[in-house]
């Protein structure tokens, strides 16, 4: 559906114009899409995120600085998402060995598990984009990178 029947605008001041609004509205219907898919399995797109840094990053841990600078969302607050998967046990938080001023935190074997959850679910994320073919999403991705210099 066209941006100006989903937000009933018909008029941007330029295309220019458009192009912000619209990706703002993409992203947060994409988000949307997303939160619904993660959401039975307990946990937010912010968490997935991290999540998913710290098993990269397996089995060595990670400091709340480089989770925080690979963050896809840099205005999220780490430390208080890292507590919230500590409760659930997906994460362990643990005193740096080397720098007792950070913290060392590393996926769990229920972590792990949760993700392999989620990786069964790819074809249903991936979904989201089925409307373009392979030379759109590549002209995509190339246009947003683009985009951000």
């Amino acid at each position: 559906m066209k941006l100006e029947e989903e937000i009933t605008q018909k008029h941007f001041r330029n295309e220019y114009h458009k192009a912000a609004v619209n990706m703002v509205y993409t992203f947060n219907w994409l988000n949307n899409q997303n939160t619904s898919i993660l959401k039975p399995l307990g946990i937010t797109p912010q968490q997935f995120n991290i999540l998913r840094i710290l098993r990269g990053q397996y089995p060595k841990p990670a400091t709340i600085k480089l989770i925080k600078e690979r963050m896809l969302d840099k205005m999220s607050d780490a430390s208080r998402i890292v507590e919230k998967l500590r409760i659930k046990e997906f994460v362990e938080r643990n005193i740096c060995s080397h720098d007792r001023r950070n913290v060392d935190v590393c996926i769990t074997q229920k972590g792990l598990e949760l993700l392999t959850k989620i990786d069964k679910l790819d074809d249903e994320i991936d979904g989201n984009l089925s409307s373009l073919n392979q030379v759109e999403i590549t002209q995509l991705n190339d246009l947003l990178d683009k985009l951000r210099g």
